[in-house]
C-alpha cells in the first residue's frame, strides 16, 4: 500500500517501517517475497528503494494473499508432506476449513490495490502526507468568466 500511495518515486524500507510501525527485518522478508512474485521492483544502492512493478489497479489482493500464503498449509491435514494427523481421512473439519479459505479469497478477489488507496484520505495522510493517489483525477481550475 505504501508504494501505491507514493507512486512516481522509490520508497525505502526504513520509510515504510516508520510509517507502518513495522520491523525492518520482517519488511525485508516481505519485500523479497513480493519482488520474487513480481509485485515489486527493487533497486539497490545509495539511491535505491522499491516501487510497484505494475499499476495498482492490476494488483488483486486475493492473488497477493494466495501467493504469500500458498507455501503455508492452513492446518497440518492440508500438508502434502509431514502430515501425521491420524484423523485426516475421517475429519470433516478439513472440508469446512477449505470452504472458509475459499470464501476468504473470494472476498478479496475483486479488491485491487488502487481501491484500497484511492479516495482514502485517512490512509493517504498516514502513508503519503504530501502525496495523493496517482489514480485521483485533478480537475483543472477554470478562470472566472
Amino acid at each position: 500500500m505504501h508504494c501505491a500511495a507514493n507512486t512516481g518515486r522509490l520508497v525505502t524500507k526504513s520509510e515504510i517501517a516508520k510509517r507502518c510501525n513495522a520491523s525492518e527485518n520482517h519488511l525485508a522478508q516481505v519485500i523479497n517475497q513480493l519482488a520474487q512474485l513480481g509485485y515489486l521492483h527493487t533497486q539497490r544502492g545509495r539511491n535505491g528503494g522499491l516501487e510497484l512493478s505494475r499499476p495498482a489497479e492490476q494488483i488483486r489482493i486475493g492473488d497477493v494473499f494466495r501467493a504469500l500464503e500458498a507455501p503455508v498449509p492452513l492446518a497440518e491435514c492440508f500438508a502434502d508432506v509431514d502430515n501425521t494427523c491420524p484423523l485426516t481421512e475421517a475429519c470433516r473439519l478439513k472440508i469446512a476449513l477449505s470452504d472458509a479459505a475459499n470464501a476468504f479469497y473470494a472476498t478479496l478477489d475483486p479488491i485491487t490495490l488502487d481501491t484500497l488507496i484511492c479516495d482514502n484520505a485517512p490512509l493517504m495522510d498516514i502513508l503519503a502526507p504530501q502525496g495523493r493517489c496517482a489514480m485521483a483525477k485533478v480537475e483543472p481550475v477554470l478562470a472566472a468568466q
